[in-house]
């Protein structure tokens, strides 16, 4: 791998000896080859990420720096029309499927507190969700199969940006065309209470959808010891935020797991004033399909119903999000398979469906795809959660998701599988 031209070799925030292989050895020899050479940069261009971290759709130094990877070993691509995020196809001429793999490049609006030495100089800033490792995995894995003797499956590699957004960075994929004629899908996401090493895999749901709620009450407003006299806004809010998450459980299917959470309530200014407005904003998470395509019209009939006695205005928003990931039985047992052959059968772990989102539900509209959960916890320290500001990720991981990715791609290009040497049998 030719570093980007603007690493800082002689930092030692950022230079690090590489970690332990945990796969190495497995083959195929090109692949235990490439690692065994270049493991120390990818981890170096992965601290390099994470210390610049780029916020949704802003994410142009870290398409320069991909662009810049990729270019060094002869992969050129596009980036998408609105300037950031990077697509590029391997081998486009070999026989087979068009895999597509995907990483998201972007980063969340938060101030780190990890402590690690190459932590975010950018204030409010931070990869506290890894996606600096699944963007580093995802160009190991491209600069890994550049240096096959041979073409190696056909792959759209798409560094997409912008998924912590709502109006998400997959939609932009998508109208861009980069999944148009993609076969299967594969990703990886970090998993900090996973243990490095294991890749968790699940069929069907393994993620929530995440609806914005918003509503806004209103009325003349007046003083608190004659609220007969006017619409109680305060009162209005208080019956919605405790009754419609309670009244959406007794309506929906409880398989469905619907869970509404208010994260903001807010009215008045004085203590003896009733005051004229107020709001309420929350997220709604639905675990199922079918259960989220009824969602919105029942909260419409459900805040109808909670405001009616009120007399207060009010006026609702329900901002759709993403459906939930379902995970394709057929490309699961590719990734499956790819795990197996590149790490063993031990690290395989059953992944359970998370309440978060994901994004990368929307480019399963377009191909049968898997998204899986890649191990980042050192199996020692505190396990902090994703969107944490100690969110820490061991860095074993990268070359656990280059070699699962890599294999998967041999599984789904129908290439004979890999096996140890003990096997008999090499790349």
């Amino acid at each position: 791998m030719t570093a980007v031209p603007d690493l800082a070799r002689n930092d030692t925030r950022t230079t690090a000896a590489p970690p332990v292989d945990l796969g190495a050895g497995r083959g195929p020899d090109w692949l235990d080859r490439y690692l065994s050479d270049s493991l120390g940069e990818l981890v170096q261009f992965r601290r390099q990420l994470h210390r610049h971290p780029e916020l949704a759709f802003a994410e142009r130094r870290t398409t320069d720096r991909i662009e810049q990877a990729l270019a060094a070993a002869g992969i050129t691509g596009r980036r998408l029309p609105g300037g950031t995020g990077f697509v590029a196809d391997l081998n486009p001429d070999a026989p087979g499927p068009l895999i597509g793999l995907r990483a998201d490049i972007d980063a969340l609006p938060l101030q780190e507190a990890s402590g690690l030495p190459f932590a975010s100089e950018v204030p409010g800033t931070a990869h506290a969700c890894g996606h600096d490792v699944h963007t580093t995995v995802l160009l190991g894995t491209a600069l890994a199969l550049a240096a096959a003797p041979h073409p190696v499956g056909r792959v759209r590699l798409l560094f997409q940006p912008a998924e912590e957004s709502m109006d998400g960075g997959a939609a932009a994929l998508v109208q861009a065309g980069a999944v148009d004629d993609v076969d299967l899908l594969f990703a990886l996401h970090c998993e900090p209470r996973t243990p490095v090493g294991k890749v968790g895999l699940k069929v069907g749901p393994i993620t929530s959808t995440a609806d914005s709620i918003e509503i806004r009450v209103s009325g003349p407003g007046g003083h608190t010891s004659r609220p007969h006299l006017t619409a109680d806004v305060v009162n209005a809010l208080g019956l919605l935020a405790t009754n419609l998450p309670l009244l959406l459980t007794r309506r929906l299917d409880p398989r469905a797991a619907a869970v509404l959470v208010w994260g903001q309530i807010r009215a008045g200014e004085a203590e003896n004033a009733i005051p004229q407005s107020g709001v309420l904003r929350g997220t709604l998470r639905v675990m199922r399909r079918d259960a989220w395509d009824t969602a919105g019209e029942l909260i419409t009939e459900l805040v109808g119903a909670i405001l009616e006695p009120t007399g207060v205005q009010y006026q609702l928003s329900v901002e759709r999000g993403v459906p939930p990931v379902e995970n394709d039985a057929y490309t699961t047992a590719l990734l499956r398979a790819g795990v197996v052959s590149a790490l063993g059968a031990d690290a395989v772990t059953e992944a359970e469906q998370s309440t978060g989102a994901e994004d990368f539900a929307d480019l399963l509209e377009h191909a049968p795809g898997t998204l899986a959960r890649l191990g980042v916890w050192d199996g020692e320290g505190q396990q902090s959660d994703l969107h944490s500001a100690a969110f820490r990720a061991d860095e074993r991981a990268i070359a656990v998701g280059v070699r699962t990715l890599v294999h998967t791609v041999l599984a789904a290009a129908g290439e004979p599988a890999v096996l140890p040497p003990a096997a008999g049998r090499t790349g």
